[in-house]
């Protein structure tokens, strides 16, 4: 059980962001992180981080393009906090597509196996 928590806390680690507080969604299914990728963060006020630096929404899409190389094969990561509306997500997401990267998932937390059963 030990060794279970312990790779699944070295395969999240990459996406955790110390200084970055966001409550994302619960879901059934979580997608496991199998290398370092760029995390975008939206917090609860709709302030946007691209690592942990802020940054103003309608620079993420020159930003993104500084920093990846390969846009075609990098993967992006975008944490939302739940109460963050579905406008300002939808325009993050459009930020990042228009700067060619293709490959974006959404990071949420497992259901709580209890709370389902209730």
């Amino acid at each position: 059980m030990v060794l279970v928590l312990l790779i699944i806390f070295m395969v999240t680690a990459p996406v955790l962001q110390s200084g970055i507080e966001v409550s994302v969604p619960k879901t059934r299914s979580v997608k496991e992180i199998t290398e370092e990728r760029m995390v975008i963060s939206i917090n609860k006020q709709q302030r946007v981080f691209l690592g942990n630096d802020p940054v103003n929404i309608n620079e993420i899409k020159g930003k993104l393009r500084q920093k990846i190389r390969d846009p075609q094969n990098q993967s992006v990561f975008i944490r939302a906090d739940e109460d963050v509306p579905f406008g300002a997500f939808a325009t993050v997401m459009d930020a990042v597509k228009s700067a060619g990267i293709t490959n974006v998932s959404i990071v949420t937390q497992p259901l709580d196996q209890n709370a389902s059963r209730r």
